[in-house]
């Protein structure tokens, strides 16, 4: 019998990969780092236009704060402070340059508090003048006057209508308006006390006890005189004529 022989088997292998090619994997890495670069020089790009414009601010804020110190400054000469006391002192220069070391942006923030701290100066300064202000005024208005001289701001006009009138009928040569000016001077000086007592009550306010001095004998005086003098006047003119 013949002896039938296999042919010896072969172990198979899992099939290895072929080796990728070097050319398009050093493409790849190529790409890889470019793609790398690109974003690296793009964060510098807008790094550097973030500070560049950090910078401009910076420098326009300070223009900005120069001005208005410098006007401040102004101010506070006139109202007699000292020079000295308006220039900062080494410990404030130390403090406010630790505060602006990192950099622009920290800079314009330092400065945009230099500016909140001008405009508040700048409204107590405002403050202050306008009660100055107030209080000049205060003391000028016709309430601090005397009660007199107050009052004879609204008796005297009233009174000098009577004088008046009668220099213009007697202008007109009638001797009918002549006696009529006369009249004039007899009636219209207590017509002109009475105005003038009205109108010191609405003009004027009481004063703290609640009571408000209209000083009539000092009325009738200011209103009486001028009639007087002006019809005495024209009794001179009628019999010397």
């Amino acid at each position: 019998m013949t002896e039938v022989r296999h042919a010896p088997t072969q172990r198979v292998t899992p099939e290895e990969s072929a080796p990728s090619d070097p050319v398009a994997a050093a493409w790849t890495e190529y790409r890889a780092a470019a793609r790398q670069l690109d974003g690296i020089r793009r964060g510098a790009a807008t790094a550097a236009g973030a500070q560049a414009r950090s910078v401009q601010g910076a420098r326009e804020e300070l223009a900005t704060v120069r001005a208005r110190l410098a006007a401040q400054q102004s101010r506070l000469r006139e109202r007699g402070v000292p020079a000295m006391a308006l220039v900062p002192s080494p410990p404030e220069v130390t403090v406010a340059a630790r505060s602006m070391a990192a950099g622009p942006a920290a800079v314009q923030a330092a400065l945009r508090t230099a500016r909140e701290c001008a405009d508040a100066a700048d409204g107590v300064l405002d403050a202050r003048g306008w009660t100055a202000v107030a209080g000049v005024w205060r003391g000028s208005r016709p309430e601090g006057w005397p009660v007199r001289l107050r009052n004879l701001l609204v008796y005297g006009p009233v009174a000098l209508l009577v004088p008046v009138l009668q220099v213009a009928l007697v202008l007109t040569g009638s001797g009918a308006r002549t006696v009529l000016a006369l009249l004039v001077g007899l009636l219209l000086p207590a017509v002109a006390f009475v105005v003038g007592r009205a109108g010191v009550g609405r003009l004027f306010r009481p004063g703290p006890d609640g009571q408000l001095d209209r000083t009539p004998r000092f009325g009738v005086l200011v209103c009486g005189i001028p009639a007087a003098l002006g019809t005495a006047g024209i009794l001179v003119a009628v019999l010397a004529g």
